[in-house]
């Protein structure tokens, strides 16, 4: 308010200084001539009205620019007010916009966005804290109580077998936490993908399929796979985590004996692969959270996983430039279909090759 103030002063200053110099130079101007004798004194005298008009419109003029000034600076004014709050941590704040015109306006409304944004960051970054925090703490706990009965000499062997398998699972679950946040951080903060190479996308589907056979035989899935032969131009790794992501939770949520479906399409432009289950579906309020951190729709699965999954699946396919659907209804499973363009770029192996 300070600042808007002293620049509504200055614009008023600054027009009575220009006027003022104006009379002055011209009073001068015409003092000096009559001096030399170039204007007669009749004439000289008859200037005398003119100049009572000059001193009467530098009055008016002074007047009329310190209410114009005030009119145009006083979005100004609001606007420092408010980003005087915005510094003080109060993101709720919010700049009229109907008595700002032109240059000011956009200025404004381009304030209020931010201040918007900025509100929604620090919710999340409070939900995020508290998430974090709550996820981490409570294997904690469990382990640590868990620890203290096993130092009880009397506890049956079968017992003791129970809570250390508590223990490993808990340690499990904190190791895969860690991991996954430090995966989505890495993920966040990288823009351009690097250590790009040609490979076989149907075959690391198959092979994440693979890695993840102790748990599906334990389920006893059966799968449906229909994979065409497709050579993606990407990062291996971070393709990688795409599937095992998926899959992993099509496992998770599917019934014992059920079947999981997998599917991979080709065409010019574009990769599109599909990850189905016959699982409990979604209702849409879960389906639309359900790429949020620490998000977990279903509190009978809670033990199970993070909800850093599929938040880690929408980031890599957003760095690949593709996109994530998702179908799903209560009753009727979940299809994961994620589509990926084909890149017309080719890796230096693959170049050496085509030229030998």
């Amino acid at each position: 308010m300070i600042h808007a103030k002293t620049l509504q002063r200055t614009a008023v200053l600054f027009v009575f200084f220009v006027m003022a110099l104006s009379s002055i130079l011209t009073a001068f101007f015409y003092m000096s001539l009559s001096t030399l004798g170039f204007i007669p004194d009749w004439i000289f005298m008859t200037l005398w009205a003119p100049t009572l008009a000059l001193i009467v419109s530098l009055i008016m003029g002074t007047a009329i620019s310190f209410v114009v000034a005030r009119l145009i600076l006083r979005p100004l004014e609001d606007l420092i007010t408010a980003t005087h709050k915005v510094a003080d941590g109060d993101f709720s704040v919010h700049v009229d916009e109907k008595d700002s015109v032109g240059e000011f306006n956009e200025l404004i409304k381009s304030f209020n966005r931010m201040t918007e944004e900025l509100g929604r960051l620090e919710i999340f970054r409070k939900d995020f804290i508290n998430t974090f925090s709550h996820e981490f703490k409570t294997p904690i706990v469990s382990i640590r109580g868990f620890a203290k009965r096993l130092r009880d000499d009397d506890l049956p062997p079968d017992v003791r077998r129970e809570y250390i398998d508590i223990i490993i699972s808990e340690t499990e679950r904190l190791s895969k936490l860690s991991t996954n946040i430090l995966l989505l951080s890495k993920y966040e903060n990288q823009e351009i993908l690097s250590d790009k190479t040609e490979f076989s996308l149907d075959e690391q589907i198959r092979r994440s399929i693979v890695m993840l056979e102790r748990q599906w035989k334990q389920k006893k899935i059966n799968w449906n796979i229909e994979l065409e032969s497709a050579n993606y131009y990407g990062n291996a790794e971070m393709t990688s985590q795409i599937w095992l992501n998926l899959l992993s939770n099509a496992i998770k949520f599917s019934p014992e004996g059920s079947v999981i479906s997998v599917s991979l399409t080709q065409a010019p432009d574009r990769i599109s692969v599909s990850v189905g289950d016959e699982g409990p579906g979604m209702s849409e309020d879960v389906a639309s959270h359900i790429f949020e951190k620490f998000y977990q729709g279903d509190a009978s699965h809670k033990k199970e996983g993070n909800g850093l999954g599929l938040s880690i699946v929408k980031r890599v396919v957003e760095l690949c430039g593709g996109s994530i659907r998702l179908k799903t209804a209560p009753g009727e499973g979940s299809v994961f279909t994620i589509t990926l363009p084909v890149k017309r770029e080719v890796s230096a192996t693959s170049s050496s090759k085509e030229a030998e």
